[in-house]
Parts: structure tokens; sequence; C-alpha cells
């Protein structure tokens, strides 16, 4: 593993030039990174970064960025790197299945080297099962005919060589697509600075001599049809496409790579609560993860979570991952909410926040004048941490379907 440690941050948190080894080599390669991406990521400040929504990891060369979670006033680095793990753990987001939380807590120095690991993990056992064979069109020289003959490359590349036929025909290999994709992760990894994994990659690497390196884009992951012989590969695959497609070679002046691996925290916190719902909740509700529905012309309306009871009854969550210090909803959530209950129903809604020091607000009553009928509201307040750890989801879920009943 490397023994280098972490420069780690929280969400709205600055970097500057000369904290922790962050360089002006650093800088300008981020700023640019940046640049490509819309100035999404975070925002330039003078001598340095401010960070903003995005959670995550970045790596430039030798030097590995944390972004964190926070949403309280714990300022316990290590205990938000692991509920950003156990977050994406839970939404699918890192295989992690085969390693408990608690060897996943001691294990890895930064969210990055999870992610190296696990994939190293998946190949090894991808290579111990027999990597899979397939069939391809292969067109080369041969020195008797088989297959199908192509009479004007044969022409042209056999006018002195009579003793040779240049053949279209099919082989049955382990050099496909999957393992294509796989290399590049692989070489993708070579790349970086990881130098606690570099004899297992060469080790690994050994296995893909006979495969064609290829350049990876987003449409070859398109290609992958899964069948019963491709499905023990969707891990590794998942992972390599992370790993290809959020990487940037030579983006600095050709002497820094860089990966990145960031996530909105506003889109992981929505994901969070839902799967912990869908997980944990009794056998009388029903729950719908950003149900679409028309609203006006071309327009869409979607909120994050609908709860339906046995009784056909409509809930609506919308979570919010910020820190407020008011108790009422602001006036464009409010209108958002109403709209909400009416278009679906729904007798009550709630805005569900990261728990501070706040507690639940009363619920608010909308009062509709064409019937009468009244609709609620309120904010709820859930804290991911009990007593420092990981709140189990169990819990969390009886949190939540508390507030709204």
């Amino acid at each position: 593993m490397s023994k280098n440690k972490p420069i780690q941050v929280f969400e709205y948190q600055k970097l500057k030039i000369g904290q922790d080894g962050f360089t002006e080599t650093h800088f300008q390669s981020l700023v640019l990174f940046n640049e490509k991406n819309g100035n999404k990521y975070f925002t330039a400040v003078h001598k340095g970064i401010l960070f903003n929504c995005y959670v995550g990891v970045i790596q430039i060369g030798g030097l590995t960025i944390e972004i964190l979670p926070k949403a309280d006033n714990n300022d316990n680095k290590l205990i938000w790197r692991d509920v950003l793990l156990h977050m994406l753990k839970e939404c699918k987001l890192i295989q992690v299945d085969n390693v408990s939380e608690t060897h996943l807590k001691k294990k890895y120095n930064s969210v990055l080297e999870a992610y190296y690991d696990i994939y190293l993990n998946e190949i090894e056992y991808l290579i111990k099962r027999g990597l899979i064979k397939k069939y391809r069109k292969n067109q080369s020289n041969q020195l008797s005919l088989k297959g199908k003959l192509l009479f004007s490359q044969n022409i042209q590349k056999n006018l002195v060589h009579k003793e040779r036929f240049y053949c279209s025909h099919q082989v049955y290999d382990r050099n496909n697509l999957i393992h294509q994709i796989l290399l590049e992760g692989l070489s993708v990894l070579q790349h970086l600075e990881t130098r606690g994994f570099t004899d297992r990659i060469n080790r690994i690497m050994l296995e893909f001599d006979k495969i064609d390196k290829v350049k990876i884009t987003p449409r070859h992951f398109a290609k992958i049809q899964t069948n019963r012989k491709t499905k023990p590969y969707t891990n590794a695959i998942q992972i390599a496409r992370m790993l290809i497609l959020n990487y940037s070679p030579n983006i600095s002046s050709g002497n820094e790579n860089m990966l990145t691996l960031l996530f909105d925290m506003n889109k992981l916190w929505e994901e969070y609560i839902f799967r912990i719902l869908h997980k944990y909740k009794p056998a009388t509700y029903k729950v719908s993860y950003q149900n679409s529905d028309k609203f006006w012309e071309n327009k869409r309306i979607k909120p994050d979570i609908l709860l339906t009871k046995e009784d056909r009854e409509n809930f609506i969550i919308d979570t919010k991952w910020k820190i407020t210090t008011s108790n009422k909803p602001s006036d464009e959530d409010l209108k958002q909410m109403f709209v909400y209950n009416l278009h679906w129903e729904s007798p009550k809604s709630m805005l569900l926040y990261p728990q501070i020091d706040q507690k639940d607000s009363e619920f608010g009553n909308y009062k509709f004048k064409y019937n009468d009928r009244i609709n609620q509201c309120k904010l709820g307040f859930v804290s991911i941490l009990d007593s420092g750890r990981i709140k189990k989801g169990k819990q969390l879920c009886d949190e939540i379907l508390s507030k709204i009943q």
C-alpha cells in the first residue's frame, strides 16, 4: 500500500498552495481539469481551491486529495471518510461485499486505495476461475487456406509469397472487449501513483500479455452484453469504467496524470436515503425513487422519494444535503412540495436534512381553496452518526418513517 498520507479536507473548505504538500503545479492541474468540466467541481480562489458539494478523491501525480462530507460538529476526518465509504457502498458505487466494513476502515490510507484493491481483487478472482474465451473474426496471412480467402488483400500482400493465403477466419481466444477493458483499467493504475500495488499489477498484467491494447471510450462499455459467462465480470467492469473514464493523462504540461472520482453529495444523500428505506422498510410500504411525470408542456416534476402505504396513501420525501438554520421551508421549497403533494395526492411531504442540532418542525398546513383539502409539509432532520459511529440502516429507516406518521 502507498504510505503517502492523503490531504483530507471537508466539502466547502479551502485548500491553499503550500498546505500539506499542495503545490502551484497541483493547483494549475486542478484549475485546468475544472475548466474542462464547466467549473462544476470547485472554485479557484487566490492561491487555492474552494471545494463545493462534490466529495470523493483526486489523485494528481503522487498527491491524493480526499474531499469528505460533513454534516455535524464532528471534525474527525477518519469518521467522515468511513461515512463516505459506507454511503458509496450502500449506493453500489463501490463494491465491497467481499470485504467487511471494519476491515475496510482499517486497511486503506485513502478512498482511492479501496477502489484499487477491490479492482485487483476482482481481476485475481476472475483469473483464478479462468478468463473467458470468445469467438472473434481475424484477418491474417496463413500457410494454408483457413476460412474465407480475401482476394484483393491476398493479391496486395502475397504477390511474391504465392505459398501464403490472406484469410478471414474465426479465432476462439481471450482477446475480447471485456479483457481489453480490464487491461486498460490496469494500464491506468500503472500510470498512477500506486507504489503499494505495483507488484500485484505487474503480476496480473502477465495474464493479459496476449490481449490487444485498445483506447477505451464510453461506446465500448455500451457494447457489453451481460450473460451467464460475463456476469462474474460485472463488478470489475464497473470499477474499470470509473477508472478509465475519470482518468486524465498528462493534464498539465505533460507531466501530471490525474484520476478523479467525485460525487455530488446532494445526489449521494438522496440515493442513500432511498436505498436505506427500500432495504429496511416494513412490508406495508412501497418505496419509489425519482418518479418523473409530465407537469406542463415538456416540463416534468420529479420528487426524490415517494412512499406508498398499503392503503394507497402517498408520502413525499425531498432530501437536502445542506445545513439550514431555519425550521421552516423556504418559499421555493414550500411551493415545490405543494406541487408534489397536489400532483401525487399526498397528504404529507417532508424536506429531509442532515441533523446538526435542529429538531423537526411541526407539520404546517397547505389549504386548497377549491375543496378545503388539508395537505401538510415539514422539515425533518436525521443524523447518519450515533455517538460517533455510523447509524445502523434499520434504525435510520425507522427514524425517517416515524417523522411522517
